[in-house]
């Protein structure tokens, strides 16, 4: 089999050009990908309204104030436990000040740098405070404006849904405009599919390290146990990283290696329910992405875009998985992202599961 080099050099090119129009296009297509997979959760509310024959604009409207709520409700849930941890701020701050003096005293005794030589090297090395102000006013400026966007994408592309699909059709060959229909519709499913599922899993891995934190002792269980399950958003690291935070704080709170050791059973427990019990159950084969490329795109998601990058990583790779399985010379690519085949004994499994939960109810 030949393959020509002057093709292979075009496709390597192709991808460069769209990575790099990804990464230096990322302050308009962060909110806009985001606008768009909030919108596609809220369109079964909005078209549920319009057939109770609400007007568009006021389902639209309804639709923007139960996002709102909703985000509403995570900062209070989230600011509430952060509330219950300032009575600790000033036993951490001490930890830490005990740390740091083990540290210098530690740099003391290695290197033979004086305390006077190691605060003038810090000092040197932290930048002035108008900088730091500045860089905080930007990143405020950006986030606020970058959360504006976001919601007036929300809201048009909840609007002009119709008009946009009309479109995606309209410019397709006539032939092809059933299939298009099918793509259009099978993208916005998944992106819904993918984020209810991801919410039932958050909540229930609130319900089972909440649990499990509280039966070993953990000092503010529920905090932590949010903390883990909001952290779900980013797989793989995500719930490695709370778990590694209760570690370390539940450490500078003095606790023994015997309750560290606990969290640290309580998280293999919870993931090995997770991994296979609640993702086939909950998530199932909706998000057909191998674990390969998920981490992959995770890794490219934080190059290009940072952290939104990496919660968009998932459905948009979704999403491009579609439009490959449906346009015959991307097939391939479709397949080489795509989920292997899941063996017999694991589908018996889940389905032996499945119907010991439709007998309790």
């Amino acid at each position: 089999m030949t393959t020509s080099l002057s093709l292979v050099i075009k496709k390597i090119l192709l991808l460069f050009l769209v990575f790099s129009g990804l990464y230096f296009a990322q302050e308009f297509l962060i909110p806009l990908c985001i606008g768009a997979i909030l919108a596609t959760l809220f369109l079964p509310f909005c078209n549920w309204m319009e057939k109770k024959k609400i007007p568009k604009g006021i389902a639209v409207f309804i639709s923007l104030l139960g996002l709102l709520l909703l985000i509403f409700m995570i900062i209070t849930l989230l600011g509430y436990k952060i509330s219950e941890l300032i009575s600790d701020i000033e036993v951490l701050k001490q930890k830490a000040i005990e740390a740091g003096t083990k540290i210098q005293k530690y740099i003391f005794d290695t290197l033979n740098l004086t305390i006077a030589e190691q605060d003038k090297i810090l000092k040197s090395e932290q930048p002035s405070y108008g900088n730091m102000v500045q860089v905080m006013l930007g990143s405020m400026t950006s986030f606020l404006s970058s959360s504006i966007l976001l919601l007036v994408y929300f809201i048009f592309l909840l609007y002009y849904r119709n008009h946009i699909k009309n479109f995606l059709v309209k410019i397709t060959p006539k032939v092809q405009q059933a299939e298009m229909q099918e793509i259009i519709k099978k993208v916005a499913t998944v992106s819904q599919q993918y984020l209810i599922g991801l919410s039932k899993m958050i909540f229930l891995l609130w319900v089972m390290y909440g649990i499990g934190f509280s039966i070993i002792g953990v000092e503010n269980a529920i905090f932590f146990a949010i903390l883990c399950g909001m952290l779900e958003i980013i797989p793989f690291v995500g719930n490695i990283t709370g778990t590694t935070l209760t570690v370390l704080i539940a450490a500078m709170n003095g606790a023994d290696t015997q309750l560290l050791f606990g969290i640290v059973i309580v998280y293999g427990i919870v993931q090995f329910i997770q991994g296979w019990v609640l993702e086939p159950l909950i998530v199932g084969s909706q998000v057909k992405i191998n674990s390969l490329f998920t981490i992959i795109a995770l890794v490219l998601g934080e190059l290009l875009w940072g952290i939104p990058g990496i919660i968009l990583a998932i459905p948009l790779t979704a999403m491009f998985k579609i439009v490959c399985d449906h346009i015959e010379p991307m097939k391939p690519y479709g397949f080489l992202i795509g989920e292997i085949v899941v063996p017999k004994n694991e589908i018996e499994f889940v389905e032996k599961i499945k119907k010991i939960i439709k007998i309790k109810k």
